[in-house]
């Protein structure tokens, strides 16, 4: 499956399997930002992600980059199209919701970070 490319207004979608395979390939230049609250992404996360929180967004939009594709995920895929959404609006051109969230992540064996100090 190819992933949804975003076009004009519209953002573009991955599954997390997709998300996976495309932050692995060196040839894309992406970053994956999880937008779930900190007590939700200490415990566990998708490897590689960096935390914005979606409540922090506003004020920490700067740190998402313009120049690189920012793949979205939260635990279902609900608050990271908002947030996708969002970034559009704003004129962020290179932005992608994981569909399925962490949650479908986990679920795919997909690489996870479980910090050592978070109990599973």
């Amino acid at each position: 499956m190819t992933p949804r490319q975003p076009t004009g207004n519209s953002m573009g979608e991955m599954t997390a399997r997709e998300a996976a395979s495309y932050l692995a390939d060196p040839q894309h230049d992406a970053v994956l930002i999880d937008v779930r609250e900190v007590y939700e992404f200490q415990p566990r996360h998708a490897q590689g992600a960096v935390n914005i929180p979606m409540s922090e967004f506003v004020a920490r939009m700067a740190e998402t980059p313009k120049d690189r594709d920012a793949l979205i995920i939260c635990e279902h895929g609900t608050r990271s199209a908002q947030v996708a959404r969002y970034l559009l609006r704003h004129g962020y051109t290179r932005v992608f919701n994981v569909e399925g969230g962490t949650e479908q992540w986990e679920a795919a064996h997909l690489p996870m970070e479980y910090p050592k100090d978070s109990k599973r």
